[in-house]
């Protein structure tokens, strides 16, 4: 609950910039060109063109304020894309990966089930050396995979 209220008040202050340039550019207009015979209570302000200097330059000030909340609001939405750019990248790495993985093991499984095949259809010396090769192959995937399993 805390984090809402911290949250609360950063959008609270990221919007009081924007929104104090506005006041502050209402006030200026009002104080340049209007005078007490406009509105009667303009009569307490002693130096209207004065205090419309003084809150000109609190609207540049806001502004600037403005400005930079602007650019790291900005610059942090950036940030949030490329890293979730890079998440994406790396989760479709792994995942060709995996997919590699995946087909390396069905070509050894196909070369496997063919040299069972033609053993059992001719028990020749040059089939069982093939079947002998692919159980060696999958001996060395085997030692690979407890290999990667294992770091």
């Amino acid at each position: 609950m805390d984090l809402f209220k911290r949250q609360v008040w950063i959008n609270f202050l990221g919007l009081l910039p924007g929104s104090l340039v506005t006041i502050l550019v209402i006030a200026i207009a009002f104080l340049r060109f209007y005078d007490e015979q406009d509105f009667q209570f303009l009569s307490i302000v002693a130096q209207p063109q004065t205090w419309s200097n003084r809150l000109t330059v609190a609207a540049l000030l806001a502004a600037l304020a403005n400005f930079g909340v602007e650019w790291n609001r900005r610059n942090r939405e950036g940030n949030r894309e490329t890293e979730a750019g890079e998440r994406e990248a790396k989760r479709a790495e792994r995942e060709a990966r995996r997919d590699r993985q995946e087909a390396r093991r069905n070509r050894q499984e196909v070369r496997y089930q063919k040299a069972q095949i033609r053993y059992q259809l001719d028990p020749s010396e040059a089939n069982r050396q093939e079947l002998e090769s692919v159980l060696a192959a999958l001996e060395e995937y085997e030692q690979t995979l407890d290999e990667a399993l294992s770091s």
